[in-house]
């Protein structure tokens, strides 16, 4: 069989196809916008595209180009590889989906682990109040599967029935990512009252943040507290997050929005995108943390800063008033 030759300059180009790029040329069916600039696959919906770059979150690995998708997830041969992305094999990737055939998938959860002592050792180690975690335990918004043993965030609709599932490894591998068939308008969520909703990237800043207002001797379940899943898109994005949008479609009487996004430049292109959108409609509120990226690291700032002092945690007099 005669084997083809590439020179360097044939390969360096072919490094520099992205994962979008060479999908929407070659396999449009197979890709699945997800939002603003993130994509996944009808294949792999754990697998997410964005910035130019590919996770495939559920198996802890990515990579910068299609090239790196040919041969790590499709495990198709250096050589090979580089032809199909250069266009010049007849051979197209190995899989693909006819958009109009495809159907809503169904979630698939892990099952659940007889205890979840794993998983309330990693969050109460993140510096999660253990009493919030045992009420969304009961309350069945988290759970710890098996065998894996990691920590599943529950997102339901209207009629109570689980339409989105954040996973996260307990271990040391930083693991995570959708579970098959996660509906991003129904992410993990608190539910609460009033006409004020408080916003968050992932679901540890909002348990992070009920503790911290929790610890302050303030009711940490009294408003709605809505996770989004990720923030993707630059900041010239004018698509709302599914979560935030699903949310006010559902809720005519919200009045006010607090953004408790990442203090980073996703978080800040996030809350420009959300706030151009939406400020003629409602109040909004731009709240990062008051110390760190995010509302974890403001939580385990603060312990620390207790432990230091060797007082209280918290106190007003530490932290900016979080009404």
């Amino acid at each position: 069989m005669n084997v083809a030759y590439y020179s360097a300059d044939q390969i360096q180009q072919a490094r520099e196809i992205d994962l979008l790029t060479y999908l929407r040329k070659t396999d449009p069916g197979n890709l699945v916008h997800v939002s603003g600039g993130e994509y996944c696959t009808r294949e792999h919906d754990s697998l997410k595209i964005s910035h130019g770059k590919w996770m495939w979150w559920s198996r802890g690995f990515g990579g910068a180009s299609a090239l790196d998708y040919l041969i790590k997830v499709k495990c198709i041969p250096f050589t090979e590889a580089v032809g199909m992305v250069l266009g010049t094999e007849a051979k197209q990737p190995p899989f693909s989906f006819d958009r109009k055939g495809a159907k809503a998938k169904r979630l698939l959860l892990p099952e659940k682990a007889s205890d979840n002592h794993a998983a309330l050792r990693y969050l109460t180690g993140r510096g999660i109040d253990r009493r919030i975690l045992k009420e969304c335990i009961e309350r069945g918004l988290i759970y710890e599967s098996s065998p894996s043993h990691n920590v599943i965030f529950l997102g339901f609709d209207e009629k109570k029935k689980a339409r989105y599932a954040f996973f996260r490894s307990t271990g040391k591998d930083r693991i995570m990512g959708e579970a098959a068939g996660s509906d991003k308008r129904f992410s993990f969520r608190i539910e609460g009252f009033g006409r004020r909703i408080h916003v968050f990237e992932g679901a540890i800043d909002l348990l992070s943040y009920a503790s911290i207002r929790k610890r302050n001797g303030e009711e940490w379940n009294e408003e709605m507290l809505l996770s989004l899943g990720g923030v993707y898109g630059g900041a010239n994005s004018s698509k709302l997050p599914a979560a935030l949008e699903h949310y006010l479609d559902s809720h005519l009487e919200t009045e006010e929005i607090v953004l408790r996004l990442d203090d980073d430049s996703a978080g800040r292109n996030a809350v420009r995108s959300i706030s151009g959108g939406l400020n003629r409609m409602y109040r909004i509120r731009n709240e990062p943390p008051s110390y760190g990226k995010d509302y974890n690291d403001e939580l385990m700032i603060l312990r620390t800063m207790k432990q230091e002092r060797g007082d209280e945690f918290g106190g007003k007099e530490e932290t900016k008033s979080r009404s």
